[in-house]
């Protein structure tokens, strides 16, 4: 049975998949950007956990990151337009259907990335605080 922690990435991993752009979770940079989009969602750090007693909870504020990559003419367009759908669907729905109780990203920081031969990557990385409690921090 999947620990809280793994379903709440599981739920993020599937509204990143319901955009445009290509999702992928903790994988590498492929040779290739699609038109729309590269997205790769690393399972980032849980953090040191405040604990509360009576009953014992460990409240998480984990830091997963979210690449956002992409290539082309257009890149500064398509950049923001996926940045904007990460937005709204995070903003769809917060706790992602009641798995954890908050969800926010923060501001993404964008970087030109040079490919030999090739058009340059803009690349950022925009982290997610996913807010949950859970009875045991290896459950």
């Amino acid at each position: 049975m999947p620990t809280p922690r793994e379903n709440i990435l599981a739920a993020l991993y599937a509204r990143l998949s319901a955009l445009p752009a290509t999702a992928l979770r903790g994988d590498v940079l492929p040779e290739r950007v699609p038109t729309a989009g590269l997205l790769i969602l690393r399972d980032g750090e849980p953090g040191e956990p405040e604990v509360t007693l009576s009953p014992l909870r460990y409240h998480y504020q984990h830091r997963a990151e979210i690449e956002a990559v992409v290539q082309g003419a257009a890149r500064d367009t398509t950049f923001d337009t996926l940045c904007a759908s990460i937005g709204a669907a995070l903003a769809a729905d917060r706790t992602l259907g009641g798995l954890c109780d908050w969800v926010e990203a923060e501001a993404p920081r964008p970087v030109d990335l040079p490919v030999e031969g090739a058009a340059s990557l803009k690349a950022a990385v925009l982290p997610v605080i996913l807010h949950y409690s859970t009875a045991d921090p290896l459950a």
